[in-house]
């Protein structure tokens, strides 16, 4: 990776882990008395457009898999250990599994294609 493949892709990382606090943080999000939890889908379209990026700058798993593995790691540390001691994913019932299967589920399949494309695409 070149000077400014590196650049782009701790840009990548740090949009990851943005990402992922501000989608934790949006998560009990309520409109009047129905639980709406828009950032599930928000983490649905995000995190693999950052997989399929950091894929396209290098072939190797590791540097695919980064985004992933930075927005998930997010989402653990700040959900459980989150600030001044809120447990926000474990108070948030279905809404935290949602938001978690949304964002790693469609990230490992786009994972999955940018590692089983030829290289040089």
């Amino acid at each position: 990776m070149t000077g400014y493949d590196r650049l782009v892709f701790g840009f990548l990382l740090l949009d990851a882990v943005v990402l992922a606090l501000v989608e934790l943080l949006f998560l009990p999000l309520w409109i009047g008395s129905v639980p709406f939890p828009i950032t599930t889908a928000v983490a649905a379209v995000t995190t693999p457009l950052l997989v399929s990026a950091a894929g396209r700058l290098s072939a190797s798993r590791r540097v695919a898999g980064a985004p992933l593995v930075a927005w998930f790691a997010t989402i653990f540390v700040f959900g459980l250990f989150g600030p001044g001691g809120d447990v926000m994913l474990l108070g948030n019932d279905w809404r935290a599994l949602l938001l978690i299967g949304a964002g790693t589920l469609p990230s490992a399949m786009m994972l999955g294609i940018v590692l089983g494309r030829p290289a040089g695409k």
